[in-house]
């Protein structure tokens, strides 16, 4: 079994479960999961962890993102994307440049996003996509995400490109929706590309159809903005078995969480603050024996 992290280049047409299938195809095994949900149109860096490693993705889905997005103005669509029907057009052709900067601008900081029907979020339990295509359409709580960067590059022919910068849980749909109704009209996702999950840049995000064994990064690798720290074999061999330790004989301080690993560079573990100037571990790898 193959442990690690495929940094992905997902193409378009495919949903991140489809992308998970296929690896689960390509290397052979069960054990795939996936850290942050990609629309189908939409292509760019998708985390994939394999074998031991899927149990590290807990600590993935918090990163921030990249996108690159061009922005439709004057028609709106009942998924905020080109997939979705028509629900609404407006002409739009007087919007300038500086007028969508300008509504870019106020959509940018700690805002209020209210979660699309056509999404993974789960109310009561379902999905809001399953509801969707059911033809239900429930109430949905705004949610609190940032937007460190909505920088628009041009405005031609009625499509404004964008960079955007986002926390977790930012919908780049929702943005554009919402830029639309701000200058008057209506906007969707005409395309998204992912650039960038965390420290993964689309420059070394492999294309589905070329993943292979060498594409994948290991354990020790998939968690790089956690300080790691290295300790002997009888440490080891404490932290291999869940032990709580005191922060001095794990050598770590701050806030954590830490990774853990032997003199070899293996990953045993990830490490977080406990009571009492102890560190107590969140995830234990077991043995890749």
């Amino acid at each position: 079994m193959i442990d690690g992290l495929a940094v992905v280049d997902k193409p378009a047409g495919m949903t991140s479960h489809d992308v998970v299938a296929r690896c689960r195809k390509i290397f052979d095994q069960k054990r795939v999961g996936h850290a942050g949900t990609l629309d189908p149109d939409a292509t760019g860096v998708l985390l994939v962890g394999l074998g031991r490693a899927t149990r590290l993705m807990q600590f993935m889905t918090g990163l921030a993102k990249s996108y690159e997005a061009e922005i439709s103005l004057g028609v709106s669509t009942s998924t905020l994307d080109a997939a979705g029907e028509v629900t609404g057009e407006w002409d739009m052709s007087g919007v300038t440049l500086e007028q969508v900067r300008e509504a870019a601008a106020r959509l940018t900081g700690g805002i209020l996003q209210l979660p699309p029907m056509v999404s993974a979020v789960k109310v009561g339990g379902r999905r809001l996509h399953t509801l969707a295509r059911a033809g239900i359409e429930v109430e949905r709580q705004p949610r609190p995400v940032t937007v460190y960067r909505f920088e628009v590059q041009s405005l031609r022919a009625g499509i404004a490109r964008a960079t955007i910068e986002c926390s977790s849980g930012t919908y780049v749909r929702v943005l554009a929706a919402d830029l639309g109704e701000m200058l008057g009209g209506g906007a969707h996702v005409g395309s998204l590309r992912r650039t960038a999950v965390g420290p993964w840049t689309s420059d070394e995000a492999t294309p589905l159809d070329s993943l292979d064994e060498s594409s994948v990064k290991p354990p020790a690798l998939c968690l790089p903005w956690l300080h790691q720290v290295v300790v002997a074999d009888d440490v080891a061999a404490q932290v291999a078995n869940g032990r709580v330790l005191a922060c001095g004989e794990l050598g770590v301080s701050g806030e954590g969480p830490w990774t853990v690993v032997d003199e070899e560079g293996e990953l045993l573990a990830v490490y977080q603050p406990h009571a009492g100037g102890t560190a107590k571990p969140a995830v234990v790898l077991p043995s890749a024996a």
